[in-house]
């Protein structure tokens, strides 16, 4: 007869630090590429949440050939090819509803719509003023809004106070908002 035996959580712990997984270099792999294939899988679509499904057929499909990709240095050409292979695969399958008809279908313009190139305008526009900020009101401008890091991370990312981070970037969101190259944004 056999005695149950009861494991502590430090049992638990230490059996799974010591468990192997079947690809452990994929998954940190993964994890420290996983933003730049997104980027690329945005590039190859138009909408978001399809990049991010194509992203993950193309990880599911590089996982699947791991143990026979050579050269793990060339693994970002791998999962790029994978993606592109992958989207050329759907694009092709794609159910076209097309119907010829007499009068094309326009849409109605929006006023005040969303214009892509007054997007990029804009966006061109606020990088101008941002270089011309000063090197740590522009440090502490991109960290807070850009990379969305609290005024708490910002300050331990640069090693200055909360109080430092708040009056340098309320200093520069009043040189932005002066900035003559955005006046056209206020109007």
């Amino acid at each position: 007869m056999t005695t149950p035996v009861c494991t502590t959580a430090s049992d638990a712990a230490t059996a799974a630090a010591t468990q192997t997984f079947p690809y452990p270099s994929f998954s940190s792999y993964m994890r420290a590429r996983q933003p730049v294939l997104l980027r690329a899988a945005r590039s190859l679509t138009a909408n978001p949440s399809d990049a991010e499904d194509l992203l993950q057929t193309a990880l599911t499909k590089t996982y699947v050939a791991w143990e026979r990709i050579e050269d793990h240095r060339a693994l970002d050409g791998y999962v790029r090819r994978a993606l592109l292979n992958t989207r050329t695969s759907q694009w092709r399958k794609r159910k076209v509803d097309e119907f010829s008809c007499e009068e094309l279908p326009e849409p109605e313009p929006v006023p005040g719509g969303d214009d892509p190139a007054e997007r990029q305008a804009l966006r061109d526009a606020m990088w101008r003023a941002i270089m011309r900020l000063p090197a740590r009101q522009r440090a502490m401008v991109v960290l807070r809004y850009y990379e969305d890091l609290s005024e708490v991370q910002t300050a331990e990312v640069l090693g200055v106070s909360v109080g430092t981070v708040k009056s340098a970037v309320s200093r520069a969101l009043g040189k932005l908002r002066d900035d003559p190259e955005l006046g056209f944004v206020r109007s």
